[in-house]
């Protein structure tokens, strides 16, 4: 059985012309969870949210977060009793929710939880990220436990960057799911 990929988009959702929609509209198979509040969210909300979800998948289960919601996965991971049906994670643009540039309005993002994730996670990062410095990003990785990409000069990686399909992150999921299915 193949993975179920669960797309996780952060602050605000992930437009129509954020790499996460173009995936969800290509790949019938891939859910968005959807929160309740994008603009002033609650951590402990999302977490729970996200614990629904992994609860619900009828299958092994591969994180796709972007921004905020990388903050997300890391909170919902350390959590004790998790299933360990979730087989691998993709982090992308990891947000700093302790920087000057977060966004004013979410609660329980901060500190950044740093304990390691317990499953294999990839953390990408663009050099030119106005929400988290390439430094921070790597902190981030380290502490996690995971591979660590730097995709270049990308912005947030998110609609503005116009990735489109964003083959680099497909490459990188395809990774992830490839391991989650030798590794059972």
């Amino acid at each position: 059985m193949t993975a179920r990929v669960l797309l996780l988009p952060g602050l605000y959702n992930s437009g129509p012309d954020h790499w996460q929609s173009h995936w969800e509209a290509a790949e019938p198979d891939f859910q968005r969870v959807m929160q309740d509040d994008w603009e002033t969210p609650v951590l402990a909300d999302w977490v729970a949210r996200l614990d629904q979800a992994v609860h619900a998948a009828s299958a092994d289960v591969v994180l796709v977060a972007h921004s905020s919601s990388c903050a997300l996965v890391a909170a919902w991971a350390t959590r004790p009793g998790q299933p360990r049906q979730v087989r691998g994670a993709l982090l992308v643009a990891p947000s700093d929710s302790e920087a000057p540039s977060y966004p004013a309005g979410p609660r329980g993002f901060a500190p950044m939880p740093l304990q390691p994730i317990g499953f294999p996670s990839i953390v990408v990062a663009s050099s030119n990220d106005e929400y988290v410095t390439v430094e921070r990003a790597e902190f981030f990785a380290r502490s996690w436990r995971s591979r660590f990409i730097l995709a270049g000069a990308l912005g947030h990686l998110n609609s503005a960057s116009a990735l489109g399909m964003w083959p680099q992150g497909r490459a990188l999921l395809a990774t992830l799911l490839a391991e989650a299915a030798t590794d059972r």
